[in-house]
């Protein structure tokens, strides 16, 4: 360096942007995410920003409420620019009059929070590059803020929701998890009374846990005992035991709480990210089914034992090496056995046929899982006697 030269040390325009934003990020109230959205998009020269987020439903974008944000009806995610770009995690742009619409998805995890709207005059490298990043911190802030307030709540909710669903919904991880060697993607029907039904997952280095869990009963009974063996299962995986060494704790965990006659059908999963060996026990729960080259190719049939919380004898771990894109669909009772008025259940045959026709769409484990839900809801005429949760695994190699 030439002596007496000075080091130019300022930040870039969009530098400074978004180190405003982490500048101010640790102490901002959640009500003000909106308002520090609106400033820069302003900064930048944009109109209209929106943020929008998905409805406990899966079926609606609906937009956060904040000063300077656009607000307007909830998007339906079927038909709408905003819903391309949530099921499919790509900035989708439209051409208006004034500019240039462009959304982005609010990616934290691989996990989508919902989409940001905003109008330019014109869009280049260095907008895309710069709404990119903001659509980052955006995310982050939505997540990290969550729990400090109500109002993303409030915002997503498009109906009364039971106490049940409540205690369910706090109990759950994020509806999905995008990675490069694996991706989840889990919902839960009917999303505002769903009580019994849950799962958990969680990537320690390069093993992925994964649980599905079916409470007997209805209504706050069956979601208090979710709650249990959901709490058990956590606490067994994080010391590190077996896969059925997690069932004995479990079983004993909610039979001490509820006593005889009370039970909870189990799966627990462990897939080694970097080999695609999967290990699972079955504890009286519908069997899963792989799917490989976009279709059904077996149930995954293996020994299984008594329920949770009926003093089962120790579960067999089975075990199945899965290959670069297969898929493992897990579900409860609930989304074959549903039936309208005077008519058969729906089945595991019709489950599959329905399964093939939306793997063959080639769309990610988020899109078809969501929409294989919605599909089984239509079937039945939107009626729903029982929980509905299924959870699809994609080992991506």
């Amino acid at each position: 360096m030439t002596p007496g030269r000075r080091v130019d040390r300022s930040e870039s325009f969009g530098e400074a942007l978004l180190g405003m934003v982490l500048d101010r990020a640790h102490a901002l109230p959640p009500h003000l995410i909106g308002p520090l959205v609106a400033d820069v998009v302003e900064r930048l020269g944009g109109r209209r920003p929106q943020v929008l987020l998905q409805d406990y439903g899966q079926l609606l974008l609906v937009p956060l409420p904040g000063e300077g944000l656009t607000g307007g009806d909830p998007q339906v995610i079927d038909d709408s620019a905003a819903g391309r770009c949530f099921l499919d995690a790509l900035t989708v742009e439209l051409p208006e009059d004034d500019g240039v619409r462009v959304h982005l998805p609010l990616l934290d995890g691989g996990d989508q929070v919902g989409v940001m709207a905003v109008t330019l005059g014109r869009v280049d490298d260095d907008d895309h590059r710069m709404l990119r990043r903001l659509a980052g911190l955006v995310a982050d802030l939505l997540v990290t803020k969550h729990g400090y307030s109500d109002l993303f709540f409030h915002t997503r909710r498009g109906e009364a929701m039971s106490v049940a669903a409540e205690i369910q919904w706090s109990l759950l991880p994020p509806l999905a998890m995008i990675m490069p060697r694996v991706a989840v993607a889990g919902i839960l029907e009917p999303a505002y009374d769903v009580a019994g039904d849950s799962f958990d997952y969680a990537l320690n280095d390069d093993v992925l846990h994964v649980a599905m869990i079916d409470a007997m009963g209805h209504g706050l009974d069956a979601a208090t005992m979710a709650t249990v063996a959901i709490g058990a299962y956590r606490h067994a995986r994080r010391l590190g035991t077996g896969l059925s060494e997690i069932y004995a704790f479990m079983d004993a965990a909610v039979a001490q709480q509820f006593g005889p006659d009370h039970f909870v059908t189990a799966q627990m999963m462990r897939l080694d990210t970097t080999t695609g060996s999967m290990q699972w026990v079955n504890a009286g729960h519908p069997l899963p089914m792989l799917v490989r080259d976009h279709r059904v190719t077996r149930r995954l049939a293996a020994p299984t034992t008594l329920p949770v919380g009926l003093g089962g004898p120790a579960p067999e771990v089975s075990e199945v090496g899965l290959e670069r894109g297969d898929r493992v669909l897990c579900f409860t009772d609930g989304l074959i056995e549903e039936h309208a008025r005077g008519e058969e259940q729906f089945g595991e045959d019709q489950l599959i046929d329905w399964v093939n026709q939306l793997e063959r769409t080639g769309r990610g484990v988020r899109a078809v899982a969501r929409s294989l839900s919605h599909t089984l809801k239509r079937a039945r005429d939107g009626r729903t006697t029982d929980d509905a949760t299924l959870l699809l695994v994609e080992w991506r190699g």
